[in-house]
């Protein structure tokens, strides 16, 4: 990661292609990955001490809703997902580390610089969209797909697909993928999402209790294709 002085339009796209939300203020999305080197009055800080409280509350609530385990088992598993060392690892494996900016050298970021810009996003996210869209970045971003990796010990085993496919595009200079707004059905306290993705021509679906859930499924298949497409 070297110094960096500003965002383009293009890579902003790239951003909200990999978070899986697209931003209605961009110049929030901006100061989410603004570092207060490059800025002293237009930077992510104040959006990181929001963010913590914001990630605490969802894994807490994520936690108590999928285990079946006492207090102290929860207390700790939470410790883990909200810890530094996990919000940074999981920005390093999404590819955000790219698009923060910064001045001076990398080595004057400090180690916290990381885990405080995956803050600042959930923070931007919870501003822009409310807290149901910060629910689902969190829920497919670190807690499914860190919990997933937790228990296999492999990254590769996570369930982060669209991560994945906007790299495999992204790696071969191809468009990013498309994904329209998703169709709901059933009662309200038990949804089905049906959700599209389309890139290189080619269209899947997928189903699932969440829009985050839906996506992931229809870009797992899709992926699939284009991999095996790869190989012929």
């Amino acid at each position: 990661m070297s110094e960096r002085r500003a965002l383009t339009d293009a890579e902003l796209d790239e951003i909200e292609s990999i978070i899986g939300y697209t931003f209605s203020e961009r110049r929030l999305l901006r100061r989410c990955f603004t570092h207060a080197s490059a800025s002293e009055e237009i930077n992510n800080e104040r959006l990181e001490f929001l963010g913590d409280a914001v990630i605490e509350l969802c894994v807490s609530e994520e936690l108590y809703r999928r285990l079946e385990e006492n207090e102290g088992d929860m207390t700790e598993r939470r410790k883990k997902l909200v810890s530094n060392g996990m919000l940074r690892s999981v920005c390093e494996r999404l590819g955000l580390d790219r698009y923060l900016v910064f001045s001076g050298r990398q080595e004057n970021l400090g180690k916290k610089s990381l885990a405080s810009l995956f803050e600042a996003l959930a923070a931007g996210i919870y501003l822009d969209g409310g807290m149901p869209a910060a629910k689902g970045f969190l829920r497919e971003k670190l807690i499914e797909a860190e919990l997933c990796i937790g228990r296999t010990g492999s990254a590769a085993a996570g369930k982060d697909y669209k991560s994945r496919l906007q790299e495999y595009l992204q790696g071969r200079g191809l468009p990013r993928a498309e994904y329209p707004d998703p169709e709901k059905s059933g009662p309200d306290h038990r949804p089905v999402y049906r959700a599209r993705v389309i890139a290189q021509g080619m269209e899947e679906t997928g189903t699932g209790g969440s829009k985050a859930e839906a996506e992931q499924a229809a870009a797992k298949k899709i992926l699939e294709r284009l991999e095996k497409e790869q190989v012929r």
